[in-house]
């Protein structure tokens, strides 16, 4: 049941927490009229004051479009990750949903940036940065490379990783490299926290896939830089492709 907000409450307290809590226990179909009373009398208000308050803190100065709009995405991209927050893991829902708001705002603060710094190539940056996973010198036909690098893992990540949560995060990685233009910050850290907040698993989970793909792509490279493509049914070969 809703509870009444006091004069001189904390936007974000327990009983959004809780609010959050029990919006996430109950079914989507049986009790939908619960859970959009739920969100609109307690949640939304909540997420709608963090949003605007984390925009206003961090400066998120790079947006072409109005505080509003930005604010509006934030929220929804809070909402959409609603029912990742477990509170049995110890975090709070403010702190929690504070990172969620941050991260969105990262990864997407790039738009009037970019304009700003239209001499500087992407690719260039995405070489000299993104050394956790794409490490050798990119093609000279960069773009047609990428997409069948990409397809590739599209095709086979099922193949490689046998647990649902690795297959999750080794199809983070592949959303992430599709959406590089979108993203300024294209180095270990801040993707280590994105792929994180997609995936809500550990580091060291991120870095065995990482590790696993870059065995792949290694070989798959090497493999399209001596025929001039990439066989989307390589992997259950690599070695004798190989060696």
């Amino acid at each position: 049941m809703p509870r009444k907000k006091s004069k001189g409450r904390m936007y974000f307290d327990m009983d959004v927490q809780n609010a959050i809590i029990e919006y996430n226990s109950l079914d989507s179909n049986e009790n939908s009229a619960e859970r959009s009373n739920l969100y609109a009398k307690e949640i939304h208000p909540a997420f709608d004051k963090l949003a605007e308050n984390i925009i206003n803190t961090f400066k998120f100065t790079y947006f072409d479009y109005g505080f509003e709009d930005i604010k509006h995405e934030v929220v929804a991209f809070m909402v959409m990750n609603i029912h990742k927050y477990d509170h049995t893991k110890g975090s709070k829902a403010f702190s929690y949903f504070s990172i969620v708001a941050k991260n969105y705002l990262i990864l997407h603060n790039n738009n009037n940036y970019k304009k700003l710094k239209s001499h500087m190539k992407i690719d260039k940056s995405l070489t000299s940065k993104y050394s956790t996973f794409v490490s050798e010198p990119l093609h000279d036909d960069y773009n047609d490379y990428l997409e069948q690098l990409i397809c590739y893992f599209e095709k086979n990540i099922p193949v490689m990783f046998k647990k649902k949560r690795d297959i999750d995060i080794a199809f983070s990685v592949i959303e992430l490299l599709t959406k590089k233009d979108e993203i300024e910050n294209f180095n270990k850290k801040s993707l280590y926290i994105l792929i994180r907040e997609m995936t809500n698993v550990n580091t060291n989970h991120i870095t065995s896939v990482i590790n696993t793909m870059k065995k792949h792509y290694r070989k798959v490279n090497n493999y399209y830089s001596k025929n001039g493509e990439i066989l989307s049914t390589m992997s259950g070969s690599l070695n004798k492709v190989f060696f």
